[in-house]
C-alpha cells in the first residue's frame, strides 16, 4: 500500500439505492419527527375543520362581436352551448374578470347588508394576501370530449360558506347584479352609438355643403366643369391646330411657288413694268388687297371654331367673293379697260391689256394666287395665335387640375360619409343591441349543498404523506450531508487500511480507585477484565492484532493516536488498545500529549498537577517515575500536566524526543493521545517523533473534506491506518 498516495472523492451527488435501508435507519429520528408533525397537523385539521356548503348557478355569455358567430344547442336538458370551432374564436377572459370585479361584487354586498349587516367584500371575494381558496369562483365550462374539448359560452358561478342559506342568497344577489349590469351596458352602448351619429350628422352636412360650395366657386371662377376633361379637349385641339398649321404652311409654300412662276411669266412681257407700275400706283388696289387679307384672317379664325355651313363662315365667304370681284374691276380700271364685266359672264378684264401684250389669264391667275396667298398667310397667323393661346391655357391646367382633385374627393368623401351615417342612423339601434355580450341565467342558484370532507381520508392522507415527507427529508439531508458513516467510505476517501471498526462503547465510570496493592501486581494481566476504568471490547483486541501484524518485523514502540477534529474518541481507544496490549502481557504507557485541552486525567479521575508539561520543562529532574501514575499492573498513565504557555515549543524540544526514547526502553508499547490534526500544529510535531500514527474518526461526525485535509498533513509521516469509531449496526453496508 502506498501511504503517500491519497484517493479523494467528491460528495455523493445521488443516494445509492442499495444504501437506502441504511440511510432510512440512520435517519429514523428525522423520519419519525416529520411524520409525527404531518400526522398531527392532519389530525388537528380533522378536528377543527367545519362543514362547508356550496351553491352554484350557470350564466350563458352570448357574444355578438362577429356576424358569423353562432351557437349550437346541445341536446335538450343540457345547460350549455358549444361554439362551432370553424367560426371565429371569442376571448371570454374579459367577461370572466368582470364577473369577479370588485365593483360588481360590492353591489351584491350592498344588497346583502339587510340580511347580513357585517358582510364585506373580502367575505365573498376572499383576501388577496391569503393563499386560501376564494369562496367565490367563476369557471368557464368545457364542452366536447377527448381532444375536441373547447371552452363553451357557459360560466359556472359557485360560492362556499358554512351557512347553506347564505350561499344561495349571495348568488341571488350576484344574479341580480349581473342582470342589471347587462341591461345597463346595452343602454350605454345604444346611447353612446346614437349620440355619436347625431353629433356627427350636422358636422358632416356642413362639411358636404362647404365642399360643394368650394367646388362650385372653382367652376365659376375658371368656367370649367372638369379640368381634366377640358385639358384633354385642349390637347386634342392643339394637336389639330398643329396639324392644320403644318398643312397651311405646305399650301402657302405651294402658292408662293405658283406666284413666283406667274411673276416670271409676266416678266417676260414687254408691258409688265407698266402693269406693275399701274397696280402699285393704285391705292384702291392696295386697299382691296388688305381687306381681302383681313377677310381671309377672319375666315380662318372662324373655321377653327365652326364648320363651313355656319352662317358666319358663309357670310365671310360671300364677303371674300365680293372683295375679289372689286379687286378684278380695280385691276381692269388700272390697266385702262373701260368696259365693265360681270362675274357671272366671266368675261376678261384686260381687253386693252391684250393689245399691250399682256395675257389676261395670267393677270387673273396672278390675282387669284395672290388672294390665296393672303388667305393662307392669314390662316397661318390665326393658327399660330391659336397654338400659342392653347399652350398658354394648357400651362394653367396642372394647378387647376390639382386644386380640382383636392376639392372633388372631399365632396365625394363627405357625401359618402353622410350617406353612411344616414343609413347607420336607421339601423343603429338594432345593431348596437346585438353587439357586445349578452348575459342570460341558465340555472338559478339553489340552496347550498354540503361539500363532503372525509375525515378518515384526511387522516389517511396524513398517515401516508407524513412518512413520505419524512423519507424525502431524510434523503435530502443525506444528499446535502458530507459526513462519512461507514468503514467502506472511510477507506475509499483515505485510501488507508482500515484497522477496524469499533462500535459505540459504554461510558465506563470510575466508582473507586484501584487499591494500591494492585499497583505492584503487574504480573497478573487478568485484572484488566475487572478494571472499570478501561474500555474492553473484542474489536479493540482485533485492532491491536492488526497493528502487530503491520509492525512485523520492526515493532512500533511508540504509537500516536489522533483525529481530524475533536471528539473522534481517540482517548477512549488509546485506553482500550492499552488494555488489549496489557492482556497480551505487554507493558504499556499512555501519554496525554494534548497539552492545550487535556482529557485523559478526567476519564481516569487522576491528578493533573504534574505530568508531561512539567516533565518537559524541568530537565534537571531525574526520577521520571514520580510523574507517572499507574492504573493497572501493566498500564501506566502520564497525564498532560498544567497547561503551558507555548505548547508547540515544548513538544518540538529535544527533551520530548529524549523522553520518548527513554520510554521506549522501559515499556513495550507507548500510546500517545495527541491533539486533533486540524486544530493545532501540536499533533504534527508529536507525529514526527513516533514510530507509527493511527487516525481515529467517529462515524457521522467527520466529513470527506476534513478527513482529506487531515490526511494531507500526515501523508509524509508513518501513517499506518485508520480506525472507524462509533460504528453502529445500522451504519454498516
Amino acid at each position: 500500500m502506498n501511504q503517500g498516495q491519497l484517493v479523494t472523492s467528491s460528495a455523493q451527488g445521488t443516494v445509492d439505492i442499495r444504501q437506502l435501508s441504511t440511510i432510512l435507519l440512520r435517519r429514523r429520528l428525522l423520519i419519525l419527527g416529520v411524520s409525527g408533525v404531518v400526522m398531527s397537523v392532519a389530525a388537528l385539521l380533522t378536528v377543527i375543520t367545519k362543514p362547508t356548503y356550496q351553491s352554484y348557478m350557470q350564466i350563458l355569455v352570448n357574444s355578438n362581436l362577429y356576424d358569423g358567430v353562432r351557437s349550437n344547442n346541445v341536446q335538450e336538458g343540457s345547460a350549455s352551448k358549444v361554439t362551432d370551432p370553424n367560426l371565429p374564436v371569442v376571448d371570454y377572459t374579459a367577461q370572466w374578470k368582470i364577473m369577479l370585479s370588485s365593483n360588481l361584487i360590492q353591489k351584491a354586498v350592498n344588497l346583502l347588508r339587510s340580511d347580513y349587516p357585517d358582510i364585506t367584500l373580502e367575505d365573498i371575494k376572499g383576501q388577496k394576501e391569503k393563499r386560501k381558496k376564494a369562496p367565490l369562483e367563476v369557471t368557464q365550462i368545457e364542452a366536447g370530449t377527448g381532444n375536441n374539448k373547447i371552452l363553451s359560452q357557459v360560466f359556472e358561478v359557485s360560492f362556499r360558506d358554512e351557512d347553506p342559506v347564505k350561499t344561495q342568497k349571495v348568488l341571488q344577489a350576484l344574479q341580480k347584479v349581473y342582470q342589471d349590469y347587462n341591461i345597463e351596458q346595452q343602454k350605454q352602448r345604444l346611447n353612446k352609438g346614437l349620440a355619436f351619429v347625431n353629433t356627427r350628422l350636422p358636422e358632416i352636412k356642413k362639411e358636404v355643403s362647404q365642399a360643394e360650395k368650394n367646388l362650385e366657386q372653382f367652376r365659376r371662377k375658371h368656367n370649367l366643369l372638369d379640368p381634366e376633361v377640358q385639358s384633354k379637349i385642349l390637347l386634342e385641339s392643339l394637336a389639330d391646330v398643329q396639324k392644320q398649321l403644318q398643312t397651311t404652311r405646305a399650301q402657302l409654300q405651294d402658292v408662293q411657288a405658283r406666284q413666283n412662276n406667274l411673276e416670271q411669266k409676266m416678266a417676260s412681257s414687254s408691258q409688265n413694268p407698266i402693269i406693275s407700275s399701274s397696280l402699285s400706283q393704285s391705292s384702291r388696289y392696295q386697299t382691296l388687297l388688305n381687306e381681302i387679307q383681313q377677310t381671309e384672317l377672319a375666315l380662318a379664325k372662324e373655321r377653327l371654331r365652326y364648320t363651313d355651313d355656319y352662317p358666319t363662315v358663309e357670310k365671310l365667304k360671300q364677303q371674300r367673293q365680293s372683295q375679289l370681284a372689286l379687286l378684278r374691276q380695280e385691276v381692269g380700271r388700272s390697266l385702262g379697260d373701260k368696259a365693265s364685266t360681270t362675274s357671272s359672264k366671266k368675261e376678261p378684264l384686260l381687253t386693252q391689256g391684250q393689245m399691250l401684250g399682256v395675257d389676261p389669264q395670267l393677270v387673273d391667275e396672278l390675282i387669284l394666287v395672290q388672294t390665296a396667298a393672303l388667305g393662307l398667310v392669314a390662316n397661318e397667323k390665326s393658327l399660330t395665335d391659336s397654338e400659342q393661346r392653347l399652350r398658354s391655357e394648357l400651362n394653367k391646367y396642372p394647378s387647376l387640375i390639382a386644386e380640382y382633385n383636392r376639392l372633388l374627393p372631399k365632396v365625394e368623401t363627405n357625401r359618402k360619409t353622410l350617406e353612411q351615417l344616414l343609413q347607420a342612423q336607421q339601423s343603429l339601434g338594432l345593431k348596437i343591441a346585438q353587439g357586445g355580450f349578452d348575459w342570460q341565467v341558465l340555472e338559478a342558484p339553489g340552496l347550498g349543498s354540503y361539500v363532503r370532507r372525509n375525515r378518515l381520508l384526511l387522516l389517511l392522507g396524513g398517515v401516508i404523506i407524513g412518512p413520505l415527507l419524512g423519507i424525502a427529508a431524510a434523503l435530502i439531508w443525506e444528499k446535502l450531508n458530507d459526513a462519512i458513516y461507514s468503514a467502506q467510505d472511510l477507506q475509499k476517501v483515505t485510501n488507508l487500511r482500515v484497522l477496524g471498526s469499533v462500535p459505540k462503547l459504554p461510558q465506563a465510570g470510575v466508582k473507586k480507585r484501584f487499591p494500591m496493592a494492585l499497583i505492584g501486581q503487574r504480573s497478573d494481566p487478568s485484572l484488566v477484565e475487572t478494571s472499570p476504568r478501561l474500555p474492553i471490547h473484542e474489536t479493540l483486541d482485533m485492532i491491536y492484532q492488526n497493528i502487530q501484524i503491520l509492525k512485523y518485523p520492526f515493532p512500533f514502540k511508540s504509537l500516536m493516536l489522533t483525529s481530524a477534529l475533536p471528539g473522534g474518541g481517540k482517548t477512549t481507544l488509546a485506553l482500550g488498545l492499552g488494555a488489549s496490549a496489557a492482556h497480551m502481557h505487554q507493558r504499556v504507557l499512555v501519554i496525554d500529549a494534548n497539552l492545550r485541552y487535556p482529557s485523559l486525567h478526567k476519564k481516569l479521575e487522576l491528578s493533573n498537577d504534574w505530568g508531561l508539561s512539567l516533565l518537559l520543562v524541568d530537565e534537571t529532574i531525574t526520577d521520571i517515575q514520580d510523574y507517572i501514575q499507574p492504573i493497572h499492573p501493566s498500564i501506566d498513565i502520564l497525564t498532560a500536566g498544567p497547561i503551558p504557555e507555548d505548547t508547540a515549543k515544548l513538544l518540538s524540544s529535544q527533551r520530548m524526543k529524549e523522553l520518548l526514547e527513554l520510554f521506549e526502553q522501559t515499556y513495550d508499547l507507548i500510546l500517545i493521545d495527541a491533539p486533533p490534526i486540524l486544530s493545532t500544529v501540536d499533533a504534527g510535531i508529536v507525529a514526527s517523533f513516533c514510530n507509527g500514527i493511527v487516525m481515529v474518526e467517529r462515524m457521522g461526525k467527520v466529513t470527506r473534506a476534513e478527513l482529506t485535509q487531515a490526511i494531507e498533513v500526515l501523508r509524509r509521516l508513518n501513517l499506518i491506518g485508520i480506525i472507524a469509531n462509533d460504528v453502529s449496526h445500522f451504519r454498516k453496508v
